[in-house]
């Protein structure tokens, strides 16, 4: 049993992780007022109260290849962590996706007696299958937030439970048309077009100046366009400047804006060109048709294409079951097949409203987890909160 004050372990990696983070620690806060909480995270984690051993800026970086190429830096951040819960032994451990360092962190305090929630699964069911013997040992309950996820891990005898989708708990973006516009310096007579190239610099890196490049070959054919490009939260200020960079040499003349609410331009885009990953689940519940892109090092690609066994790339199409997004990715990834895919969303027909159609069918089943969670009702945070509280034995 824990203290009357619990000692929480909250980790997150990566931008959406550490959204998830955030919303959990606000909901344990509202429920637990006292609790402690440290681990790893971004900065609205920090703002609200978790002590930050490692910044998750600092380890977020993505693909094979590149995860080798930074281990010494990854292994010495890891090494705080480490040393970070066994002088200070919390309660429980809450780990949120992220599983090169995760995995290696439930494994740790599996043996220090800590029982180990982890919550945004690791994408087992695609590839590094050899992972589920690490979850199988070392992760007490897995709290998954795809309706297909949690009997693959009860096949493998885990203790999953669907809680949700966060992002289907979120309401609309509230702002108008206009207010975004003024907020941001754009004309809301014109046509606007999300570039959405991820969250961390190596993705942004790769994916953004075809991007780029598909935004002039777009405003070639229209020059009533304006670009939208939100900037994640999670960059650090140098690698902000590095985007800087690559805008002065690839975005020159281009009508585009940074701006700060990815939601928010998904909800006013006309379409979007979005990177595989989280912001595609994003679209589809906004109801924003798009093109999915991405783009890793040739090694990692090579690598990818013999261990990845699912049909399509972009998490959309999985629910789907179909290819309801087209899917550009790496040889495929290029300007001109972007504008070529992408002009038949912008105007109204067939391509967009049976894409609009799809997207909307995608967010039923996400938002479904309301009805079909076995823990109840309540947002998949408050659903999340609750299993922490319970493994604490603080639940009502």
């Amino acid at each position: 049993m824990p203290e009357s004050v619990p000692n929480i372990f909250l980790s997150a990696g990566e931008a959406s992780g550490e959204h998830y983070g955030a919303l959990l620690l606000e909901e344990l806060r509202a429920r637990v007022p006292g609790a402690r909480f440290f681990g790893m995270g971004g900065a609205r984690m920090e703002a609200l109260g978790c002590e930050r051993i490692v910044r998750s800026e600092d380890v977020a970086v993505m693909g094979i290849t590149e995860v080798i190429r930074h281990l010494p830096q990854i292994y010495g951040e890891y090494r705080k962590l480490k040393e970070a819960i066994r002088e200070r032994r919390p309660d429980v451990a809450v780990l949120i996706d992220f599983p090169d360092i995760h995995l290696k962190l439930a494994e740790e305090f599996h043996r220090l007696g800590i029982p180990v929630i982890f919550f945004v699964s690791p994408q087992l069911w695609a590839w590094k299958k050899r992972r589920i013997k690490r979850v199988q040992r070392y992760v007490d309950r897995m709290l998954v937030i795809f309706p297909f996820e949690e009997p693959y891990y009860r096949e493998q005898g885990v203790d999953a439970t669907y809680v949700g989708h966060p992002l289907a708990d979120l309401p609309l973006p509230a702002i108008s048309r206009e207010k975004f516009a003024e907020g941001n310096g754009l004309d809301p007579a014109n046509m606007w077009i999300g570039l959405l190239p991820g969250s961390r610099a190596k993705e942004i890196r790769l994916n953004l100046p075809e991007m780029l490049r598909a935004a002039r070959g777009l405003l070639a054919k229209d020059s009533k366009l304006e670009f939208l490009l939100p900037v994640a939260p999670t960059l650090t200020w140098e690698q902000q400047r590095e985007v800087s960079v690559l805008l002065s040499e690839h975005a020159t003349g281009l009508p585009l804006r940074l701006v700060q609410d990815a939601r928010a331009a998904l909800f006013h885009a006309r379409a979007s060109i979005v990177a595989s990953g989280t912001a595609t689940v994003e679209a589809a519940l906004i109801g924003n048709p798009f093109v999915v892109v991405y783009r890793v090092s040739p090694a990692t690609y090579a690598i990818a294409k013999r261990v990845v066994t699912v049909p399509h790339v972009a998490m959309v199409n999985l629910v789907a079951d179909k290819r309801l997004v087209p899917e550009l990715i790496q040889d495929d990834f290029k300007g001109e097949r972007i504008v070529q895919e992408l002009e038949a969303l912008l105007v109204d027909g067939f391509a967009r409203s049976e894409m609009m159609a799809g997207l909307a069918e995608v967010a039923k089943k996400l938002r479904g987890g309301r009805e079909t969670c076995e823990v109840g009702g309540g947002t998949a945070i408050e659903r999340v909160a609750g299993i922490v509280l319970e493994t604490l034995g603080l639940a009502s």
